[in-house]
């Protein structure tokens, strides 16, 4: 993609966008991007952002833990639970970082090394308005052909499940990982190169 179709793509992707809302109380979105180490930690860096979870989406309560869920035979899927601030960043908004940073919205099943559907690319709405804004910002996206690929991201249902206190803040606690090194590190500086005025060290 050249650099003014792609400033083109991005400009759709903004149109219609729902901004911040004043005097809003906080919210709560659910993305499931591949490995929630990494996914956590891009969340981690973005103003308005008050607090992020590494989890599992969908699936039951009884196996939400990361020996079944890794069995790839229990429905969910990796994911994170953001809480924010509406009046410093709106869910689009995060849909957008999500979409262009935290992960590849083109993987059926995977994110780079990781293979299976627990790795799937999914939007868990919380409410019948983040439904509707998914539908529309994937509606965007598909039509602005930022990605040559088509787009995997689903939109899903169900609930979401606190994982092991190991895997919270994974990234801020081993900066060091070889995994972290290789597949999220590069995250944390496209968010800061794409979104500067988002960025929050």
């Amino acid at each position: 993609m050249t650099g003014k179709s792609a400033a083109a793509a991005l400009l759709c992707l903004l149109a219609g966008a729902a901004y911040a809302k004043p005097g809003a109380q906080t919210e709560t979105a659910v993305l499931a991007g591949g490995c929630f180490w990494g996914v956590e930690a891009v969340f981690e860096h973005v103003k308005g952002v008050r607090n992020v979870v590494s989890g599992y989406a969908g699936g039951h309560a009884r196996d939400a833990n990361y020996g079944a869920v890794s069995s790839e035979r229990t429905g969910h899927a990796e994911a994170v639970r953001i809480t924010y601030d509406p009046a410093r960043i709106s869910y689009a908004q995060l849909l957008r970082i999500y979409a262009t940073v935290a992960h590849d919205p083109t993987q059926v099943n995977r994110q780079g090394p990781d293979v299976g559907p627990s790795y799937r690319s999914a939007i868990f709405p919380q409410n019948a308005a983040q439904r509707e804004a998914a539908q529309r910002f994937l509606a965007q996206l598909r039509s602005s052909r930022f990605y040559p690929r088509p787009i995997a991201t689903r939109i899903e249902g169900g609930g979401f499940y606190p994982a092991e206190a190991s895997h919270q803040d994974f990234m801020r606690r081993h900066p060091y990982h070889p995994y972290i090194l290789v597949h999220d590190r590069p995250k944390l500086a496209k968010l800061k190169r794409a979104y500067p005025q988002l960025w929050k060290a």
